[in-house]
């Protein structure tokens, strides 16, 4: 029985770490020590279509009017968490990517919830020490397929919708069917890398992906 249950601990402890992996396995993971790791089913000039396990995340909102006002704010929160500010009172290595969930429905004149989440480590997917801000908490995303648009640059809200709205173009150009509701701005870089930064733009495929045909 002992045995049973440190083969299934092992198990768990294995799954985790094949879902948040080093960060050399990715050619845009180059400032932190561990990254979201997926696999490739296609890819063209516009898009790409990535397979990614379940993974948890730790979260929080902020409403806004503005993505950058509202990311400001949130990343403040949650870099207070990972350096400390939990139960624990332990110190999280920063991995990446960061993501903001972004309501799809957002009106100019009206403001909108933001939510920025933080990739936890793999030492933490499992049981993550818990905040002591009721502001923060943890997301876990499914097993799910995403389409990904990547853009280099600074992702801010104008760069951030631009590219959300050629991804959604692309998209319906090829008749994909996609989670309407919401996107997530991905970014992999801090602000003191200057050159050669990585941004994305990602939608949830819905039903079956549609694999781009080359431009």
């Amino acid at each position: 029985m002992v045995y049973f249950v440190g083969l299934v601990g092992l198990l768990l402890i294995l799954t985790a770490e094949a879902r948040v992996g080093i960060s050399s396995e990715s050619s845009f993971c180059t400032e932190s020590r561990e990254c979201l790791l997926y696999d490739l089913v296609c890819k063209n000039d516009d898009y790409e279509v990535r397979h990614y396990d379940s993974v948890k995340w730790v979260s929080t909102d902020e409403e806004s009017y503005f993505m950058d006002k509202a990311m400001y704010t949130a990343f403040q929160r949650l870099f207070k968490y990972i350096t400390g500010s939990n139960e624990a009172g332990v110190n999280i290595d920063m991995t990446t990517p960061v993501t903001v969930k972004i309501e799809e429905k957002k009106r100019l004149w009206q403001s909108s919830v933001f939510t920025l989440n933080f990739l936890l480590p793999s030492d933490y997917q499992l049981a993550p020490p818990q905040p002591t801000d009721g502001s923060v908490y943890f997301t876990e995303t499914p097993d799910m397929k995403v389409y990904v648009r990547s853009y280099g640059g600074w992702m801010m809200s104008l760069t951030s919708s631009v590219n959300s709205m050629l991804l959604k173009r692309q998209l319906d150009n090829v008749q994909a069917t996609y989670n309407k509701d919401y996107h997530y701005a991905v970014g992999y870089d801090s602000p003191m890398k200057i050159l050669n930064r990585h941004n994305e733009v990602w939608y949830m495929v819905e039903g079956e992906p549609v694999c781009p045909t080359s431009s």
